[in-house]
């Protein structure tokens, strides 16, 4: 893909094990191909929306079109920034930031999802932390908000170790039940009392004008 028509495919931010970039060609093949493998248990959905039901051809094309559609739906004022993440040269899962108004709000929404055969090493906290970075340091955020499930204890321990705190509750409907959303807030003073990860970001100044600062 061009970078001197879209520079965010120059982006990379990069931790000690990890590597985010605007997925594209064969790495976009690849996120499809871990989304196939799948997310979750079956039995339980820990997304409002839930675009992990279907066959593993469904989740692959929910992948492909939902990061090519974030590309052709961007506007300085309202961006969803999609990454693809790999771990030591294998493309694991995606780490979103989403934000409408930025440059009034300097409030952004984090939002992540990991393949099963890549969970529980620790990689969720590390792709969160790289994200945070570019959000507050990068981009000058003041807050970034995201939420989870009531029940969903793995991605409520990586927000609590990276310093979100708990900001009210809400209701929402998925597979036509009701179910608890936990929204969790975090400051630029708590974040950076929470800073434990070493990231690096490359690329971010010819993008400085999509992101709208």
């Amino acid at each position: 893909m061009s970078r001197q028509f879209w520079p965010l495919y120059g982006l990379r931010i990069t931790t000690p094990r990890l590597e985010l970039t605007l997925p594209d060609g064969e790495v976009l093949d690849e996120l499809a191909r871990v989304a196939a493998d799948g997310v979750h248990d079956e039995a339980s959905m820990p997304f409002s929306v839930p675009w992990t039901d279907g066959s593993p051809l469904d989740r692959a094309r929910a992948t492909f079109q939902h990061v090519l559609g974030t590309i052709a739906e961007w506007r300085p004022e309202k961006w969803t920034l999609s990454l693809a993440v790999r771990c030591e040269g294998k493309t694991v899962g995606r780490q979103d930031l989403m934000t409408d108004d930025f440059p009034v709000t300097r409030e952004g929404e984090t939002g992540s999802w990991l393949g099963l055969a890549h969970q529980g090493r620790g990689i969720g906290t590390e792709m969160r932390a790289a994200m945070l970075h570019l959000a507050f340091e990068g981009l000058g955020a003041r807050h970034v908000t995201s939420g989870a499930m009531t029940d969903n204890a793995a991605s409520l321990r990586v927000s609590e170790k990276v310093g979100y705190r708990p900001d009210g509750l809400m209701v929402e409907s998925v597979r036509g039940e009701a179910r608890t959303v936990l929204r969790l807030r975090l400051t630029r003073e708590v974040w950076e009392a929470h800073r434990t990860v070493p990231v690096e970001v490359a690329g971010l100044e010819p993008c400085r004008e999509l992101f709208g600062v």
